[in-house]
């Protein structure tokens, strides 16, 4: 299963910390084991199951919102310098594992996937931070998870946080029309 994760996301390979990298690899075997889904079938579904005829896959979105973070990383630290202090360990370790809670609000019905009843009472920026926690991953880490979506709007966001949380609505949001 490790090696079929590490596959489909080679972006873990990019967390320096090996800690770290073993335990966002960790908390994605858990969800995959945990889950309807296969880890070949990340790379075909769709990204989101509330946008209608969505062609964008899972992973293809997931891995845009890390190559999108460590991208804009790169040059508020080129343009910013010392004025800027970013944990690109952190940064890529939250972007890869902002959604890995998703894999919990699955259901398959009749062959057609559908939202699980876990899913739909607990959103995956809570499921994410319970997995996260269950392999003790930094809060640091779990604070991204936690602020990635709507539910960090009310939320001092720290700039790795900003960072993804950005990424990931501008790879979200053109495709709702």
């Amino acid at each position: 299963m490790r090696e079929k994760i590490k596959n489909i996301w080679p972006e873990i390979d990019w967390i320096s910390n090996r800690d770290l990298k073993e335990k966002v690899l960790d908390c994605w075997v858990y969800a995959v084991e945990n889950s309807v889904l296969k880890p070949e079938d990340l790379e075909v579904i769709p990204f989101s199951l509330l946008i209608k005829d969505c062609n964008v896959s899972f992973i293809n979105h997931k891995r845009t919102v890390v190559q999108l973070s460590v991208d804009i990383a790169k040059r508020m630290e080129a343009n910013f310098g010392d004025d800027i202090n970013i944990d690109m360990d952190i940064l890529i370790a939250g972007a890869v594992l902002i959604d890995v809670g998703k894999l919990l609000e699955y259901d398959m019905i009749d062959g057609k996937l559908t939202t699980s009843k876990a899913g739909k009472i607990l959103r995956h920026p809570f499921s994410g931070v319970a997995i996260a926690d269950r392999f003790d991953l930094l809060p640091e880490v779990q604070h991204i998870i936690a602020y990635h979506s709507k539910e960090g709007d009310l939320a001092k966001r720290s700039v790795e946080a900003i960072i993804v949380h950005h990424a990931d609505f501008v790879s979200f949001e053109p495709f709702k029309r």
